[in-house]
């Protein structure tokens, strides 16, 4: 592994601020979220039909109030200026099954009552406590599903990669990416021990993280970040912020990795060289990084590949998939990132739509550009996974001039 020289960050506009409609979304969903996520499945399983004895409607019209009330004091005191994490874990809890309870709530009374009322299955009040009962299973079953799928060390997905210029030397080149790792107020040192114990079994010759370490400060979160310091690659291990870094003194953590081994391509680039070839993997700062206010902080990808040899393929380590315009503007080859999660809880990932290009997986953008979007190593707050599994992924890059021998 060849390193280059650094490059400061440049001047340039800022490109961390979210779209228009973004920006609209962002600006209202704080104050009307938290009442539709309560008040819509406390009126669709209480008020519309069912006819509950008073005891059943004053008490559920009661834990409605009290998640009305706690999940958002909860989410402040957690995430807010005191960072409480046992205040945090249910705020986050509550974030979540209130929106698997809305989300199912509306769909299966939207679906279910038709069909009931088709098939002649009893009258109003049978076919509205059936689907209540049904939204409240449904409900159970997927927060015990989600939070094993979060829980659980991230199953491995194997995708080959072609790059038309990838020299033959570098051909079946092994790059794992790890992303969103979130550690957080859930400890998860034995999770994060396990996740890099599995990277390790993958022989990669080069292995990635594009950001969302943790939340919170390295400091605080040192302990469940320590185990990536056991991570091993033939070539390098490259690391690149993500917007949570920002949150919590992103430098703490450029610092942290470095300290464990990592390589944090902050605006800078490396040459992995192997029979003969050699392909650039260049990394630059979160998209957020400027508007941080962190001295030096910026995505700024002309330093990233500054001096590069332009007739060479790059692999580009950015955060966030929307990055992606930039990337192939500039000739990129492969743009690796995170922050999607996949949706994390279905059907969360239409509202990513409206600030990322992709979602997961494998896209083309412009005439050369490939950009692989990881669903997430970890979990960010509620701590489930509905439809949106982790990943840990592994990508095999192939040349279209290599000489391989054809499955037996």
């Amino acid at each position: 592994m060849t390193e280059t020289s650094d490059t400061p960050p440049a001047t340039g506009p800022a490109s961390g601020e979210p779209s228009g409609r973004l920006r609209l979304l962002m600006r209202y969903v704080p104050l009307v979220a938290p009442v539709l996520l309560w008040a819509v499945p406390c009126w669709l399983l209480l008020y519309t039909g069912q006819h509950w004895p008073l005891p059943v409607t004053a008490a559920g019209t009661a834990l409605a109030v009290l998640g009305l009330v706690g999940m958002p004091l909860a989410m402040v005191r957690g995430h807010g200026r005191r960072q409480r994490d046992r205040a945090a874990i249910v705020g986050d809890t509550l974030l979540g099954g209130a929106w698997i309870l809305f989300t199912w709530s509306v769909l299966v009374t939207a679906l279910l009552r038709p069909v009931l009322a088709v098939a002649g299955a009893g009258d109003g009040q049978d076919r509205a406590r059936a689907a209540a009962w049904a939204v409240l299973g449904v409900t159970a079953v997927l927060l015990v599903w989600g939070y094993a799928e979060a829980r659980r060390v991230p199953r491995v997905r194997r995708l080959d990669v072609p790059l038309p210029r990838l020299g033959a030397g570098l051909d079946g080149t092994r790059v794992v990416l790890i992303t969103d790792t979130h550690y957080g107020p859930l400890d998860r040192a034995d999770w994060s021990r396990r996740v890099c114990e599995t990277v390790n079994g993958l022989e990669a010759d080069l292995v990635c993280h594009t950001g969302d370490i943790a939340d919170g400060t390295a400091e605080r979160r040192r302990a469940q970040a320590a185990p990536l310091g056991t991570v091993r690659a033939t070539r390098a291990r490259v690391y690149v912020t993500g917007n949570h870094e920002y949150y919590s003194e992103a430098q703490g953590w450029v610092d942290l990795m470095d300290e464990l081994g990592w390589e944090p391509l902050r605006n800078r680039h490396l040459l992995l060289e192997r029979g003969g070839d050699a392909l650039v993997v260049a990394g630059v700062d979160d998209v957020t990084a400027e508007s941080s206010g962190l001295a030096g902080h910026r995505a700024h990808l002309d330093g990233a590949l500054r001096d590069a040899d332009p007739g060479l393929p790059v692999l580009l380590l950015a955060h966030q998939p929307k990055f992606v315009d930039r990337a192939a503007a500039h000739g990129v080859d492969l743009q690796l990132s995170g922050h999607t999660h996949g949706g994390q809880i279905w059907p969360f990932h239409h509202l990513v739509r409206l600030d990322q290009p992709t979602v997961a997986g494998l896209s083309r953008h412009g005439a050369r550009t490939l950009l692989y979007t990881s669903r997430g190593t970890g979990f960010w707050g509620p701590p489930f996974r509905v439809f949106a599994p982790s990943e840990i992924t592994l990508l095999v890059l192939r040349s279209p001039g290599a000489d391989r021998l054809p499955p037996s």
